[in-house]
């Protein structure tokens, strides 16, 4: 480019929440009993919703599981509020404490006709929609720098919180957020870092707030995006003690922007938690983001957008678009959705991407391992492997 070339220049901001924020809680318990329910019928149909509030947690949904009366719902709350942090019972919501409520039921059988068939190849979607997967080249992981390093400050600190007694002031409820400056389309500063941690009445004071905002900066230096002019806004409406569900309801799926790109991709609407992988919500849009990475990762874009849409209890996808957002290199858009519809590279049918990805039988991964800083961009999770780049690289002449 030439050096008189004029810089296109403009600011993304994307947050993070914490594990103990309250939708997260909900997330996390609807989550854990997927687990149990696939660990005893791994043909489980799961849509558990969780609602959490001061010292009650509800759980609602359809789940129909072979051996479900073996799962105690209300343990597996306790055990996850607990594995969170939420011990204290002064704060109105306790793992020990907390009264627990379950309406959950069997599934619906008109929509089980569709997804249930003699043929698991011939598994239908178990729902209509349209899936987004996302990757970019910016950062290693190949995800948004935004919302990456939003996740990065809060899993930080949740590990001092539970390994450091200098932090045990710090609360489980928090959220971050951060505007990064691009420069034609790469990140080139961070502009303004806010974090707000929850803490106890004790902690509540400057020492603890510079405290956070140190280790805050800390974090972020080993970006090289932080600068002098960079803003940092820490506990901003000056105190952050009553959190958690006592402070705000949560519900399950509240947190899609968080769950996946920050806001920088699309999103289809559906929520990922609580549903097996019968629902294309969840795992069509896991495959999205595998086929989008492995994309990146082959040198075929520097970005790319997967869409993908379903029609209820129909075995294929009704369409494909793909975006590259002018950054394909030696291919186009036209291709690689016809590669996409090919089905030769990525198979896009419920049943084959379940298998492909082993969303049945998760292997060194849980479903509630999810549940907290984003579904994409950590390697324990299959949808992240790249194992398809030296395929795409010879079916696209690279």
């Amino acid at each position: 480019m030439s050096t008189n070339a004029k810089k296109h220049s403009h600011v993304f901001t994307s947050e993070s929440v914490s594990e103990g924020h309250p939708d997260k809680v909900a997330d996390r318990i609807s989550d854990a009993i997927l687990d149990a329910c696939l660990a005893l019928d791994a043909g489980a149909h799961v849509a558990c919703e969780t609602m959490v509030g001061p010292d009650i947690v509800v759980n609602m949904g359809e789940i129909s599981c072979r051996g479900f009366e073996k799962i105690d719902t209300g343990a597996i709350a306790r055990r996850a509020v607990r594995k969170i942090g939420y011990c204290v019972p002064g704060e109105h919501f306790s793992w020990d404490t907390f009264s627990y409520v379950s309406h959950l039921h069997g599934q619906s059988p008109d929509l089980a006709r569709g997804v249930n068939r003699r043929s698991k190849a011939k598994q239908g979607a178990g729902d209509q929609g349209m899936m987004f997967g996302y990757a970019t080249n910016e950062t290693k992981s190949l995800m948004p720098a935004p919302v990456v390093y939003s996740h990065g400050i809060l899993k930080m600190f949740a590990k001092l919180r539970k390994s450091d007694p200098r932090y045990a002031y710090l609360r489980p409820d928090a959220k971050s957020q951060l505007s990064v400056v691009y420069e034609n389309g790469v990140p080139v500063r961070i502009d303004t870092v806010v974090v707000s941690h929850q803490t106890t009445e004790d902690g509540a004071t400057k020492a603890n707030y510079a405290e956070i905002g140190e280790r805050t900066r800390e974090f972020l230096a080993k970006t090289g995006l932080l600068d002098a002019k960079t803003k940092f806004y820490i506990n901003p409406t000056g105190k952050f003690v009553v959190g958690g569900p006592c402070g705000d309801c949560g519900l399950t799926g509240r947190k899609i922007i968080v769950d996946t790109y920050g806001g920088m991709a699309a999103h289809g609407g559906g929520a990922f938690s609580g549903k097996d992988p019968s629902k294309v919500d969840r795992s069509a849009a896991y495959y999205a983001r595998y086929a989008a990475k492995n994309i990146v990762a082959a040198g075929l874009a520097d970005r790319c957008q997967i869409q993908v849409a379903y029609a209820i209890g129909v075995d294929r996808p009704v369409s494909f678009c793909v975006k590259t957002f002018g950054t394909a290199h030696g291919t186009s858009d036209g291709q690689l959705e016809k590669m996409l519809a090919s089905g030769k590279v990525f198979d896009f049918r419920p049943y084959a991407l379940i298998e492909d990805l082993g969303l049945l039988s998760p292997k060194g991964w849980k479903y509630e391992d999810t549940a907290a800083y984003g579904h994409f961009g950590r390697p324990a999770f299959p949808w992240e492997k790249l194992d398809k780049v030296a395929e795409l690289k010879r079916r696209l002449g690279r």
